[in-house]
């Protein structure tokens, strides 16, 4: 199901043995746009500390609770290696994390969240991924493969990037709709602001052609008037798969076609 980033983030975390902090923050790939971590914050427990989880390594998750549980105990995550804030998370320290836990990292194993099956901890992950997930990795995945770092970017810094169709803004990024059961971004909720006012618009990663973080833009291979044409979207509702077909046929996938 999709789940907006902006529920995910203060989702409750417990050990097997107790709370362990909340859901700070969330790290995704910029070029398949799968989640990679969670970023905890430990709060109380132990302060000023932070620490990383991989979505896959969550047991259960209680949506009407707006908690995860992971099956670990609050030892193995407080002796877990400790990330800086300040810095962007490296491949060596994704590396240093998989180690401590005895799990596979998910650039090794030829399937990107764990989909083979249960691995060192991880949870059983029955959900197979879409077939547009599929051909969109296969796109992509020698340019993954051929990078010695990966390009993880935070979540909470890309709300309000500016998002600029091919003739023009058209708003900012308000929210993310996330699927909870592969955990890749599907859309980038866009409030339109002054261009349109009082709507809001999904874009799908596969239409943005571009990324600029130094100027915290998000350029689009569509012009103003493809998103004025796009599905309507009511934010009170639930994106069933079929206003996700109709989307997606709409906007098409740029990316692949570039590829192809």
């Amino acid at each position: 199901m999709l789940r907006h980033k902006s529920e995910i983030t203060g989702y409750a975390i417990h050990a097997s043995d107790g709370l362990i902090g909340s859901v700070k923050d969330i790290l995704f790939d910029d070029t398949t746009w799968l989640v990679r971590w969670l970023v905890i914050d430990t709060g109380n427990w132990l302060p000023g500390r932070q620490v990383l989880l991989p979505p896959n390594a969550l047991a259960e998750v209680n949506h009407i609770g707006h908690q995860f549980s992971v099956r670990l105990t609050k030892e193995q995550v407080q002796k877990c290696p400790e990330i800086e804030s300040d810095r962007p998370v490296s491949r060596q320290m994704e590396t240093t994390i998989y180690d401590y836990y005895g799990w596979a990292p998910y650039w090794g194993s030829g399937s990107y969240m764990g989909f083979a099956g249960y691995g060192g901890g991880f949870l059983v992950n029955t959900a197979l991924p879409s077939p547009e997930l599929i051909k969109r990795e296969k796109a992509i995945d020698d340019a993954q493969r051929s990078k010695n770092d990966p390009d993880l970017r935070s979540i909470n810094e890309v709300i309000n990037y500016q998002i600029l169709a091919s003739d023009g803004e058209i708003g900012q990024v308000e929210d993310f709709l996330i699927e909870d059961e592969d955990w890749s971004v599907h859309y980038l909720v866009v409030d339109t602001m002054n261009w349109w006012p009082d709507r809001k618009v999904l874009i799908s990663p596969l239409s943005v052609q571009k990324i600029d973080w130094k100027h915290r833009q998000v350029s689009l291979g569509a012009n103003r008037q493809k998103v004025k044409d796009s599905p309507a979207y009511d934010p009170s509702m639930a994106v069933d798969l079929v206003y996700e077909k109709n989307l997606n046929k709409h906007y098409g996938d740029l990316r692949l076609q570039e590829a192809s």
